[in-house]
């Protein structure tokens, strides 16, 4: 939703990168990482994002990844003079165990402006993962941005959507928040979103969308890392921003306890 400011830090496994461990980095294809936002020394969802880097681990190196180790890392990298940022940690396995790579821009905040999206037929592999195969994302998502529009939103051939190329997408009807029931990843914004909207009056559930189903949505947004937006138009659809529903969503997240690295 916003493109990343230049790198400030950078560490692996606790140590200055050299040439030999950046150049593994750098053209090693198989890895995979979370991206937080900072805020004094704390982020949102530690818990998720230790979870799903542990989880990514287990899945492409048979091993475990510590929590605790990992935050030692993030905790070394910022150091006592970085308070706010932007924080991705990338995991890789060059020698068979995994090393961790902590990178840190500056802070991020998501567009205030409602967002234009253009649908491609393109879903990520192994979409459940965060992993380093962009490619194909990045390049539908600059190739909107040339088309006047903010960003892509992936769908398979038949038209069903899945999520954004950095985003997950909910739609609503009038009377509930529906997530597309189709492969994506599930962010980590969406997941402390989605068990908190009930008791918000916004009954949510999981179903199909497809892109001939968007004239029955009222509304839309996107959501990830750096926060949420308003979706005022999916190719030729054009969707009004319901202030209500997105205060209540703005108010929902801010609610989120920060949870101290």
């Amino acid at each position: 939703m916003t493109t990343p400011s230049p790198l400030q830090r950078l560490e692996i496994d606790g140590q200055a990168a050299t040439a030999d461990r950046l150049l593994w980095a750098a053209l090693g294809g198989v890895g995979h990482f979370t991206a937080m936002q900072v805020r004094g020394g704390a982020t949102r969802g530690l818990e998720l994002h230790l979870g799903r880097l542990d989880a990514a681990t287990r899945e492409l190196f048979g091993r475990e990844l510590d929590g605790e180790h990992v935050r030692e890392l993030v905790r070394h990298v910022l150091r006592d003079d970085i308070a706010n940022a932007s924080v991705r940690v990338h995991v890789h396995a060059p020698e068979g165990e995994p090393s961790v790579t902590v990178t840190v821009r500056e802070p991020g905040t998501v567009s205030e402006s409602a967002q234009a999206l253009r649908s491609v037929p393109y879903q990520r592999p192994f979409p459940h993962i965060k992993h380093l195969g962009g490619f194909g994302q990045a390049r539908h998502g600059e190739l909107a941005r040339r088309a006047g529009f903010d960003d892509a939103l992936l769908t398979a051939p038949d038209g069903t959507v899945s999520e954004g190329a950095v985003t997950n997408i909910g739609f609503y009807d009038g009377s509930e928040v529906v997530w597309p029931a189709a492969p994506c990843l599930h962010g980590i914004t969406m997941q402390l979103l989605e068990p908190r909207l009930p008791a918000a009056g916004l009954p949510t559930r999981r179903a199909p969308v497809t892109l001939a189903d968007l004239s029955s949505y009222t509304a839309a947004f996107v959501t990830n890392a750096r926060g949420i937006a308003p979706v005022r138009r999916i190719d030729g659809t054009e969707f009004a921003v319901d202030e209500k529903l997105m205060a209540t969503l703005a108010g929902l997240y801010a609610d989120v306890p920060w949870d101290t690295v």
